[in-house]
């Protein structure tokens, strides 16, 4: 399909894109599956993105249209739901008739890859997720988890004509497996929205004392987060007499046991906060983020903290060293009171313009850029 302008012939590309663990409160993967469909419709295409729910839906977002398909909560990971019924989403697809595939999930909906190739749509996978670390995560032994990683990771290279990851930390599992499609991508940020205007000294004055730290953990709050280490460096940190606060912004499956451990501690937890700009000016506020995340492939809250002006104090084995530089503190888990302590002796003028000047590499239209151009799309 196309379109006249003016000057040129803009061809329309209709990209249906799907995505299951994702939920209205699934944090970076909805950021991203959003900004990438708003950037596709502002290119002049046409995003159509398939996700589970409660119930069926079809409209019409910022994003581009928004088909949800009733699919099951999957017991134990926290108000996840999948798309089930390979019948069914086929016959959607059909409907549809896609020009090109996006598929945001390694383990669901790889059939989708061979559906693609059937009917001669191009279709990529994003790896928005390592599958060897969620495995390890689940306590899967070593060598169990790396066979079965790299089985299901070699079926997925047969599957799609190109698989997309965001950093080179992610590139790895594939790069084990000698994937030949391999193509590299990183995702942006809202320069606009997450800003270091977004400073606000009565919402600092709601949680802390003047000249007190104000440390933030803004993510899901479920084990492969990590969320348990933010309250260990605070308790740490208060240890060794730094009298800082603790915000943990998020929900998940481990939040009443983590209020259980932070009970009579300077620790105040805010379930999930919709309004992007009320979260901008909470990590605007923070003197420095928390992301503990051990298998973090990019990590946007991260990056929307920088944006901010607010560094960040990364888990050193995920892939947050290569999105925050110098920018932040790249420790080990188990110590992130040191990152902080690291991060406080910095200016703090200096502190907020690295972590800002960061930020600004990353930009939503130079992704959207990217990614259209990894699936052959102008």
């Amino acid at each position: 399909m196309s379109r006249r302008s003016s000057w040129r012939t803009v061809v329309v590309v209709r990209i249906v894109r799907l995505a299951n663990f994702v939920t209205p409160t699934s944090g970076g993967l909805r950021t991203a599956l959003n900004s990438l469909g708003a950037g596709y419709l502002a290119a002049g295409h046409e995003p159509i993105l398939v996700v589970p729910g409660p119930g069926a839906s079809d409209e019409q977002t910022d994003s581009g249209r928004l088909i949800t398909v009733p699919g099951p909560v999957v017991h134990g990971l926290g108000g996840y739901r999948v798309m089930v019924g390979r019948r069914r989403l086929a016959a959607l697809l059909a409907e549809l008739k896609p020009d090109r595939l996006e598929v945001s999930d390694q383990t669901t909906l790889r059939w989708v890859g061979r559906w693609a190739r059937e009917h001669g749509v191009g279709a990529v996978m994003v790896a928005h997720e390592s599958l060897y670390g969620l495995l390890r995560v689940a306590s899967i032994p070593h060598p169990v988890a790396r066979w079965l990683a790299d089985r299901l990771n070699r079926a997925s290279v047969r599957a799609y004509d190109t698989i997309l990851c965001t950093t080179e930390w992610a590139s790895r599992d594939f790069r084990r497996v000698d994937a030949p499609n391999l193509g590299r991508v990183r995702l942006g940020v809202d320069l606009a929205t997450f800003h270091p205007d977004r400073y606000d000294p009565v919402l600092r004055a709601v949680y802390a004392k003047p000249f007190q730290p104000l440390i933030v953990h803004c993510g899901r709050l479920s084990p492969e987060k990590r969320p348990g280490r933010s309250v260990e460096a605070l308790l740490a940190l208060r240890a060794q007499g730094v009298d800082a606060v603790l915000v943990v912004v998020g929900d998940g499956p481990q939040r009443e046991r983590l209020a259980r451990r932070a009970r009579g501690e300077p620790i105040e937890f805010v379930r999930f906060v919709k309004d992007r700009q009320a979260v901008a000016a909470l990590l605007a506020t923070a003197d420095v983020v928390l992301a503990p995340g051990p298998i973090e492939t990019f990590g946007l809250a991260a990056l929307e903290a920088l944006a901010c002006g607010t560094p960040v104090v990364v888990n050193a084995a995920s892939a947050l060293p290569e999105v925050v530089g110098d920018a932040g503190a790249a420790v080990p888990e188990q110590d992130l009171a040191t990152g902080v302590r690291e991060i406080l002796a910095r200016p703090e003028r200096a502190r907020r313009q690295a972590a800002r000047a960061r930020a600004e590499r990353f930009s939503w239209p130079a992704a959207v850029s990217r990614f259209l151009e990894a699936q052959g799309v102008w």
